[in-house]
């Protein structure tokens, strides 16, 4: 058994094709191919069903893999130590965040990283908490930016900021004359919100009752109560469709924001204490070699201009002021 084998059953893992992941392993797929039947010769059980159409991973194979694949960060770390004094924010960094944190977080972020660590080359992505789930699981992303709860075995998260949430509305809408709206206000009006599969929407869900309350118990968006509520794939979407005047919405404070409209053609409320928010974190593996990277990651969330407008200081005065 080698560490070349084992990267090669990760990577077949991964891409489900021969082909594919002798491209990325850099060799020819019938070394692949012979690589890897020789170890599952050696280990005398089947990591993999083989098919003309795809390629599976059995029960037994999908625990090897893993294991598999701690090992191979594990051959990180040692090379690592072996280097003592090596600069760990040379290499490239891989951060991941989901859809509604990364737009409004990485414009700010970025040029903290450049500033704190200019050799690092950063690589970043958005996407589904599920996927960015699965791509740290195989260190295809070193690091990623989501919000809790956030559980995964072998996975540190650390937490960054708060960040409330607020009620966007449309200039001249009833509901602007409230210093403060209540939850129950929303089923006023057309509610736009993200369609199923996006953390964010599950929170706002959670934290506002009323609007939990308006859909069947098993969650299946026909709305109750005569409330209409309409999806839109993205923040930035929903927000446009507020400021044609097609609804009102919940939005994060960062995404509120983001963006400078005609003046009055968006107005921002806060809610009636207690302020519903959401807690943005930062997860990475264990056995991620770079600790350095981490701290200089999470170093820069909290220095930039974006955790200064959302951090948890603005949640407590937002919560505060609702209360006076």
């Amino acid at each position: 058994m080698t560490l070349t084998e084992l990267r090669y059953i990760v990577t077949l893992a991964q891409e489900k094709h021969f082909g594919r992941a002798a491209e990325r392993c850099h060799v020819s797929q019938p070394t692949l191919s012979v690589a890897v039947k020789k170890l599952e010769d050696e280990l005398g059980v089947a990591l993999f069903e083989r098919s003309k159409s795809h390629i599976r991973v059995t029960e037994t194979g999908l625990r090897i893999i893993e294991q598999s694949q701690r090992v191979l960060d594990q051959v990180g770390v040692i090379r690592d130590l072996a280097q003592d004094g090596k600069n760990q924010l040379n290499s490239p960094l891989r951060v991941g965040a989901i859809y509604t944190i990364g737009p409004y977080l990485f414009p700010h972020l970025l040029p903290e990283l450049r500033r704190a660590a200019p050799e690092m080359p950063l690589f970043i992505e958005e996407g589904y908490t599920a996927v960015l789930r699965e791509r740290l699981r195989h260190s295809e992303l070193d690091a990623i930016i989501i919000a809790l709860p956030f559980d995964e075995p072998e996975v540190v998260t650390l937490p960054l900021y708060d960040e409330p949430f607020v009620v966007l509305l449309p200039g001249g809408h009833p509901l602007t004359k409230f210093d403060h709206i209540r939850s129950e206000q929303l089923l006023q009006d057309q509610l736009l919100m993200l369609g199923p599969g996006h953390c964010f929407r599950d929170q706002v869900l959670e934290s506002c009752p009323a609007l939990l309350n308006t859909l069947n118990v098993k969650g299946n968006e026909q709305p109750r109560s005569g409330a209409l509520i309409t999806e839109g794939s993205s923040l930035e979407t929903i927000r446009h469709m507020v400021a044609s005047g097609l609804g009102i919405t919940v939005l994060p404070m960062s995404a509120a924001n983001a963006v400078q409209y005609r003046e009055h053609l968006l107005e921002v409320r806060p809610f009636v204490a207690p302020v519903p928010y959401r807690t943005v974190a930062l997860a990475w593996r264990v056995t991620f070699p770079r600790p350095k990277a981490i701290d200089v990651l999470s170093l820069a969330a909290n220095q930039c201009r974006l955790m200064e407008t959302v951090g948890s200081d603005s949640a407590k005065a937002l919560a505060s002021a609702a209360s006076a």
